[in-house]
Formats: structure tokens, sequence, C-alpha cells
């Protein structure tokens, strides 16, 4: 099989490049990562030479590129089906791809007010009432899986779902989004992550600096 080769944008802001590059590395996928920063607001221009939209993350894969962190995530299932990255019963995986698209497509407040960045340090900030309907769903989002599956993820084992709502986790933290028990426990096992420190420590190490996305 040809090897693949990840394009991702800043550890420490890129929420999309996380989501891919978390799931992989997790469950042991072998790719090669190729970092291209933005430190403007605009992105950056050489993001042209390999994505069809000016955007991160994308995924290399021989002569072949995709692009967008879901649809790089459901080729790589296909690829490896051994990895479990969906559940295997339908429902449930139906359930997963429920989640994901709601990720995918929701969440407007939370995304604009609360940027995720890896080197904020914990603090509170004025919340609208979109972001505070965004916290309340998820919370309850998330409780509803955990209940179903019994942990410690959101099907059981980690998955695509974790994956997609991993930038949400940091988010919850350095902006101190929730104190609900369930929805800290389940931080807590994303953040024990070693794909998830690995991460995390390289985007604090980062010396890029975007200030729209300093909230």
């Amino acid at each position: 099989m040809d090897a693949f080769t990840l394009y991702i944008g800043n550890k420490n802001y890129s929420s999309w490049s996380l989501r891919p590059w978390i799931a992989m590395r997790a469950l042991d996928i072998e790719f090669t990562e190729a970092l291209v920063p933005f430190d403007m607001a605009a992105g950056n221009p050489a993001f042209a030479a390999f994505s069809p939209t000016n955007k991160v993350p994308v995924l290399k894969h021989g002569d072949f590129h995709i692009w967008e962190s879901l649809a790089i995530l459901e080729y790589v299932a296909d690829l490896y089906p051994d990895k479990g990255l969906w559940p295997q019963d339908p429902k449930l995986r139906a359930q997963a791809r429920s989640v994901c698209c709601e990720m995918l497509s929701g969440f407007g407040g939370l995304r604009s007010q609360c940027p995720m960045n890896m080197r904020r340090e914990p603090g509170a900030i004025a919340l609208s009432a979109q972001t505070r309907r965004d916290i309340v769903r998820i919370e309850k989002l998330w409780a509803q899986c955990l209940e179903q599956s019994g942990g410690p993820f959101l099907f059981g084992a980690f998955g695509i779902a974790d994956a997609m709502f991993a930038p949400v986790v940091n988010r919850f933290e350095v902006y101190c989004l929730s104190e609900d028990a369930t929805a800290r426990t389940y931080m807590t096992h994303m953040k024990g992550l070693p794909a998830w420190k690995e991460w995390e420590l390289a985007g604090r190490a980062e010396p890029w600096i975007v200030e729209e996305d300093e909230a």
C-alpha cells in the first residue's frame, strides 16, 4: 500500500488538522506528517500546492489527494477496517456518523467564540447564549453516548467520533466551559491518550501567534 502523507497546519490552533492526526496516531496507522504553518489571517498561500481548497488538512495517498477531516477519516476507515474507527454494529455506526455530522455542521457559537488553543492558560470568558446552548448540547450528547457504550470513549473504544470532538475537549478545558462530572471524566480519558499528549506538547512549543485565534 502506498504511504500516507498528512498535511496539517499549526498544532496549537488547527482543530481540523487535529482530527485525522489524532485518530491515525492513536490507532497506529502510519503516516508522514507535513506541517505547513499559518501565521496570517488568510492561512498560507503555500497550501495551494497540495490543497484544492487552500485549507488543511489534506491526506496524500500515492498520487491521490483527499481533503476535509471527516472524509479523510472515512477513507482511512475503509482501508483499515480492523482498526475499529467506526463501531461494527450498523446502528451504532450510523449513530456515530450522526454524532460526527452534528460536530461537522453545528456548534457555531463555540467555534467562533472559543478557538482551539493548546497554549492558552485556562480561564473563563463571557459567553454568548448560543455558546452556552452549544455546551449544554455537547454535555448531553457525550453523556448519552457514554451511558450507552459504558465508555471510556463515546462508543466504547477510541474512534472517529472521539477524534471529531477532540478540539472540543481542548476548548472545554482552556475556557473552563464545563463542570459536568461525566464530561470531565471523558476529557480526562482523551487527554490521557499518548497521541493527545504528543500533539499538545508540540502545539505548546510552536512559535507562531495568530491574533484572531487568541480569544
